[in-house]
């Protein structure tokens, strides 16, 4: 049996090798001039940690790559024969050769757990992409709950769907962005990670294909790893335009995935934003493969830069409700301390969600439901989001600038919304980085914990939480950790390094 999950054909592994950066070869080869076999070797090596094409993905065979690159067959098949000697390509006679990842390669393993608040003082905390919350709106939403509270006090407080009250200012609100919704497609969750485990439970099972974007969000890839799904990544556009449209297709016709989890909105990530045009084509290509297409809107509202236009949300292009399942959540918007996530999909997909839900947390709790309700009928929660933007772009500024200060090698792409800057490491292992940092005082997930089988080792996620002098000693910190992996010195805790609450 073949080991692939998806494939890559000989123009577009072509494409992918000319577009790469021509100061890639520094990582490999400086100043010296490599044979043709090694450079295209270095080439795929690279894509493959890069994540651009992803572990366990077909690769042409010889004569068709050599063809579509312009190099001999012979070229070709040296650059195979090296890269399976270094652990980056597996063959089987008739099954062709895949890509893969050496044994030893950091991998990804867990998630993003966040710090406990007691180490907030010895350490500047980059890894969890949360801010505190935007105060009065907080308290006043508090208030307003605990007011409308003893009205459902002598229920058993059991609600598998959701309060009526926050299913109808959900639908409501998706009915003011175009969508039209009843309350009936809404079911309230316990955040969005507990949206997204009911979906993985109702819609697929062990063994089965789900395909993600590549990179994606960590907590997720991991929660669906639990569950036993067979993750088949598809790498996003090129320069993270968006999604590659190409490949989806092509992932979803050969690897014939039940489900597809994807980020639409200022991924996470990488904070790439996918044009209207992408997400009509998705879903167009979701509903010829027959696969059922998970969409995480929690960041859509975080839009940072005035002017940025948000094309209609993924589910518009499905007003029969049979291919889209969308996710939502007040955690990234408003505070990740109101577990209160959301569900919208054709009524059917909600009863079944809301059946199964007897076997699981038989639902969210009252009072924070009560509170998002008295935010979103209230006209309090567009002056929330508004502070939780505010604060986002400052801190964002503040981060790239740090970053341009003290790591000027250091590559990345400003994005126009979201909670997350995706940041290449100068061809430094961003495992390596984490690890050193962490002895340092500065705690950052790299990027291979948002990968499958160990892609995106060059680069780590740092979140806009920070602002200020403690993004300037982040950065700091991070740029000697740097210095420490380029030089092979063991990094030892720094006991003379600044106190600061993040």
């Amino acid at each position: 049996m073949a080991q692939w999950t998806s494939a890559v054909g000989a123009p577009q592994l072509a494409r992918l090798l000319r577009s790469q950066d021509p100061r890639d070869a520094e990582l490999t080869a400086v100043g010296r001039k490599l044979p043709a076999y090694r450079s295209l070797a270095d080439g795929v090596r690279l894509l493959v940690l890069e994540g651009r094409v992803p572990v366990a993905a077909r690769l042409p065979a010889e004569r068709e790559l050599a063809a579509a690159f312009g190099v001999s067959r012979t070229t070709v098949a040296a650059a195979y024969e090296a890269l399976r000697a270094e652990g980056f390509l597996e063959s089987r006679r008739g099954s062709g050769s895949w890509t893969a990842v050496p044994a030893g390669n950091p991998l990804p393993t867990r998630g993003l757990e966040p710090l406990p608040p007691e180490a907030a003082g010895s350490m500047i905390d980059l890894g969890c992409a949360a801010l505190p919350a935007p105060e009065p709106w907080l308290t006043r939403a508090v208030q307003g709950a605990m007011a409308d509270l003893p009205l459902y006090a002598h229920t058993h407080g059991d609600y598998p769907a959701g309060l009526p009250v926050l299913r109808q200012a959900l639908a409501d609100r998706y009915t003011a962005r175009g969508i039209p919704t009843m309350p009936e497609q809404i079911m309230v969750t316990t955040g969005a990670m507990g949206a997204v485990a009911a979906i993985c439970r109702l819609c697929t099972g062990p063994g089965e294909r789900v395909a993600v974007d590549s990179p994606s969000y960590a907590n997720i890839l991991q929660l669906m790893r639990d569950a036993g799904a067979r993750l088949v990544p598809v790498a996003l556009g090129e320069r993270l335009a968006g999604w590659d449209i190409p490949a989806w297709r092509q992932v979803m016709r050969d690897a014939a995935p039940r489900m597809a989890y994807v980020v639409a909105d200022f991924h996470n990530p990488t904070g790439t934003l996918a044009t209207e045009d992408q997400r009509r084509r998705m879903v167009d290509a979701a509903r010829s493969a027959g696969t059922l297409l998970v969409v995480d809107e929690t960041m859509r509202e975080l839009q940072l830069d005035p002017g940025t236009e948000l094309p209609r949300p993924v589910c518009a292009f499905d007003p029969a409700g049979s291919s889209v399942i969308t996710v939502g959540s007040a955690s990234k918007a408003f505070w990740a301390g109101m577990r209160i996530g959301w569900v919208r999909a054709a009524p059917d997909i909600i009863r079944s969600l809301i059946a199964a839900r007897a076997y699981s947390d038989l639902g969210s709790p009252v009072l924070e439901q009560l509170a998002i309700a008295s935010l979103l009928e209230g006209g309090g929660w567009e002056e929330a989001v508004r502070i939780r933007r505010d604060q986002a772009r400052e801190n964002r500024d503040a981060i790239v600038e740090a970053l341009g200060r003290h790591l000027p090698d250091w590559e990345f792409s400003i994005p126009h919304g979201g909670l997350t800057l995706w940041v290449r490491t100068g061809g430094l292992s961003g495992s390596r980085i984490a690890e050193a940092g962490e002895r340092l005082g500065v705690r950052v997930p790299s990027g291979p914990r948002f990968g499958v089988d160990g892609a995106f080792e060059g680069f780590v996620r740092l979140p806009f939480t920070v602002n200020g002098a403690v993004a300037d000693e982040a950065a700091v910190r991070l740029a000697r950790a740097a210095r420490l992996v380029a030089t092979g010195a063991p990094a030892e805790p720094d006991q003379s390094r600044h106190v600061f609450v993040a």
